[in-house]
Order: structure tokens, then C-alpha cells, then sequence
């Protein structure tokens, strides 16, 4: 699938439906808004990155946040349903980490949870391996915290 992944805005209205979309299916998954911590806003992101259809169509997002010495966290990373299977995700979980190497970062982190084993798959077939929870998640019993070093 030809798709475009550009920097945005973190108020820019594709990435806030995005990030709607995002909630309301986790919603469905858990049963409630279930995400431990603060949640991340325009202040505490690094960068926010929205990949389009050739047509411009929204059809993921994903973002990073600043965690200290060399670490980032991947947070809000989502690709609409009727895109999955197409290549959108790796292309952005790429672009994220090329994002990330540009700014200096050595390690990314991220959480995901137990109802989401389609986003696990994900996340050890592209090298993240599975640690011990960290900061908001460290006492949180329905997270999976993954890392992975970048080259």
C-alpha cells in the first residue's frame, strides 16, 4: 500500500479522530478506559507522526514521549482496521524509530495489555522483547511493557 507518514500536530483534527478511534476500541476491549498514568498531551510529545493514503485518508498514528537518558516511550500507536494487514503498521512503528534515532533515543519502550494480543504479535515479530513493567505500569496487572535497543 502506498502511504505517506508525516510529523503532525498533536491537535491536528485526522489525529485527534485517530486517537478517538483508538480509545473507543481499547473501550471495547477492556470494558473501560483501563490505561494507568497520564495520559499524553501536546506538552509531553515528542513527536506525532500520522501515516495517509495516496488520497490523503487517515489511516494510523503513533507518537513518542520522552522517558530520559536515551529512552522513549511509543505511545498511541493505532492503524484503523480496514488498513491492517497492509504493511501501514511497520511502516509507521519504522518511521517512529527512524524518529526516535534522529533525536539521539537508544531504546524504545511501550505498554500494551493482555487484550490486545494482536498488538503483542506485533511488537515480538519486529524485535521488541518483553520487560519488566516501568513507571506508571510498574504496578499495573493488566500491562506488558516491551523495549528494543535501535542500532
Amino acid at each position: 500500500m502506498s502511504i505517506s507518514i508525516e510529523p503532525a500536530d498533536w491537535n491536528d483534527p485526522d489525529g485527534h479522530g485517530l486517537r478517538k478511534a483508538q480509545r473507543d476500541e481499547l473501550d471495547n476491549r477492556y470494558g473501560a478506559d483501563t490505561e494507568p498514568g497520564t495520559k499524553p498531551t501536546a506538552g509531553d510529545i515528542e513527536v506525532f507522526l500520522i501515516a495517509r493514503s495516496a488520497e490523503g485518508d487517515a489511516l494510523g498514528c503513533g507518537a513518542l514521549r520522552l522517558l530520559g537518558d536515551g529512552v522513549a516511550e511509543i505511545k498511541r500507536m493505532f492503524v484503523t482496521p480496514a488498513a491492517r494487514g497492509t504493511g501501514v503498521s511497520t511502516q509507521l512503528l519504522r518511521a517512529l524509530e527512524g524518529e526516535a534515532r534522529a533525536r539521539g533515543l537508544t531504546l524504545l519502550r511501550l505498554e500494551t495489555g493482555p487484550a490486545q494480543p494482536d498488538a503483542v504479535r506485533f511488537y515480538e515479530r519486529e524485535h521488541y522483547l518483553p520487560i519488566p513493567c516501568f513507571g506508571y505500569y510498574a504496578d499495573s496487572a493488566g500491562s506488558l511493557c516491551f523495549e528494543r535497543a535501535l542500532e
